[in-house]
């Protein structure tokens, strides 16, 4: 049998222990295999190391929230409880057709030959590279990829970020604070992560930062080690932002860039960081590239229409823009001609 003492300092005990230590005692009946013993301000955990292990963890969450509101609920206990056990429940995922169980139970699985490369190429590489056009699962898949090296504890946190920038509105005219202003740019991220982890865990994961969703510009001076990073909608960093976020890599993290080409909203005299990025690192040995097209998107049967209808509208554009620039060039070497032709006659 395995001891551990836990000292509680600059804490209120009847506001963390409960009334007639109804806290402890929730806390002890939960695991019921192992001794919890309160004593003045001194906490005995005795029993077998594996929970003893996991008491720990929870009282260390629950001094951390203590310190951050100031009481001890038995909500708060049953909250922190529940997660652990969550934790507990997690099937650690084999099968190579599966990525992650949906939180209503539902199979999250590549549906496309691209989207399984995609996998295949996480699970090979520390840095990829996704590319491809609206609804082809670059973000899904690759979040679902980041749950799944949580559930399988390859990593102990996942970070998720985008470059904040204005496409057609301004940050400045919408309501509330920062976070406010930046959520929407995030919601896509948040919309799938609620497909893949149950609500009460998923806000677990964010009020202990094991799960983070933040600005691009958050991420500069960081360095991000044992997790799964994820840049989404990267066609919209400069060269430096992605740069800034390439090496913030940490020597055992997993890192992944998603991004459009054909969805670029930084100014027009402005250079995209993906675009520049590609260029530069498709010989660098180790980091892996995929390419998905509109036969990978998997949203409504409308979506891959009008994906290919704008593909093909682009393309028409850039025919007339060099047809354009061609004849602007010939009209240019003309009067020369003309001129020459003038002195002969005379």
């Amino acid at each position: 049998m395995v001891e551990k003492t836990i000292t509680l300092e600059d804490i209120s005990l009847i506001d963390f222990l409960g009334a007639e230590n109804q806290n402890i005692k929730q806390l002890a009946a939960a695991f019921p295999s192992s001794k919890i013993i309160s004593r003045g301000n001194e906490i005995k955990i005795q029993g077998q190391t594996p929970e003893i292990t996991k008491i720990h963890e929870i009282l260390s969450s629950l001094i951390e929230h203590y310190h951050k509101f100031g009481k001890i609920t038995d909500k708060s206990v049953h909250k922190f409880l529940t997660a652990d056990n969550d934790f507990e429940d997690d099937v650690v995922i084999t099968s190579p057709d599966v990525i992650v169980y949906g939180s209503k139970g539902g199979v999250i699985k590549p549906k496309t030959p691209n989207q399984q490369k995609l996998v295949d190429m996480i699970n090979k590489h520390d840095l990829v590279f996704a590319l491809g056009p609206a609804g082809s699962g670059k973000t899904f898949i690759s979040v679902a990829m980041a749950v799944r090296a949580l559930k399988n504890k390859e990593v102990k946190k996942i970070i998720i970020s985008r470059p904040v920038v204005e496409a057609g509105e301004s940050l400045g005219f919408l309501p509330g604070d920062m976070k406010d202003k930046v959520d929407p740019y995030l919601r896509p991220i948040y919309d799938a992560l609620e497909e893949m982890i149950p609500i009460e865990k998923l806000k677990y994961y964010y009020e202990n930062k094991v799960i983070e969703i933040a600005p691009l510009a958050y991420m500069r001076g960081r360095t991000l080690s044992n997790a799964f990073v994820l840049l989404d909608e990267a066609q919209n960093t400069t060269p430096m932002q992605i740069k800034m976020f390439m090496t913030r890599m940490g020597p055992t993290s997993k890192v992944m860039i998603n991004g459009d080409r054909t969805q670029i909203d930084l100014p027009r005299n402005q250079k995209s960081g993906l675009i520049e990025a590609i260029n530069v690192l498709k010989d660098v040995q180790g980091i892996g590239f995929v390419e998905m097209t509109v036969d990978d998107v998997v949203r409504h049967r409308l979506v891959k229409s009008i994906v290919d209808a704008y593909t093909k509208h682009d393309e028409r554009r850039a025919q007339e823009r060099e047809r354009e620039q061609s004849e602007g060039n010939d009209s240019h070497q003309d009067p020369p001609r003309r001129r020459q032709q003038y002195r002969r006659e005379d």
